[in-house]
């Protein structure tokens, strides 16, 4: 259960204080890396998911729903990034397999695969960008975070129901405007949707 303490540092983060956020921010951060230590055996990985875990927190800041303490919040946040990583790589892993692409040797992917996936890259990030506040935050906490919908709806305080239309909006958004790439765009969804 929230403290008091953690009741005024939460209404502070989400009316913006960036001071409550940098002492936040100071307290927890060491413990925090070594907490995602405990799943990711790179110092500098652990510390880079515990900074996306900090920054994605001040950016849906408004969005904050706590109902455990502060710091139990941030570190399951922490391991639930850190299980987000280690998934993401395996499925990476396991695309660069199948596009023949071999990390061992150095080997390239040709000119043409790697502007099409930059291209692919640049498009989807407009695309999701674009889409409006709320489906753009349940399709990233869905498709990057790895949430479940359900997790999305207790989270965002909505019902499932709202969460189920508004990740079919986006993803009808996305198949519309982005037909050319359908292929790939399969094979990423497919593992994608291996997360969920």
């Amino acid at each position: 259960m929230n403290t008091e303490s953690d009741k005024v540092k939460l209404l502070a983060l989400k009316q913006g204080d960036v001071k409550v956020f940098e002492s936040v921010f100071r307290e927890f951060y060491a413990p925090l890396c070594v907490h995602a230590r405990r799943y990711l055996i790179d110092p500098d990985v652990a510390e880079e998911v515990v900074q996306d875990m900090f920054f994605k927190m001040w950016e849906r800041r408004d969005a904050l729903i706590i109902t455990s303490s502060l710091a139990a919040y941030l570190y399951k946040s922490v391991t639930n990034h850190s299980l987000n990583h280690i998934k993401y790589q395996s499925h990476l892993r396991k695309y660069q397999e199948y596009v023949g692409f071999r990390t061992e040797d150095h080997q390239s992917v040709s000119v043409h695969d790697a502007l099409v996936h930059s291209d692919l890259e640049k498009q989807l990030i407009s695309l999701v960008k674009s889409m409006p506040e709320r489906r753009r935050m349940i399709f990233e906490m869905s498709r990057l975070e790895g949430l479940r919908y359900h997790d999305i709806a207790e989270k965002l305080g909505i019902s499932l129901k709202t969460v189920e239309i508004q990740m079919s909006k986006a993803l009808e958004f996305m198949r519309e405007r982005l037909r050319d790439y359908l292929p790939t765009l399969w094979l990423i969804f497919s593992m994608l949707n291996m997360l969920c």
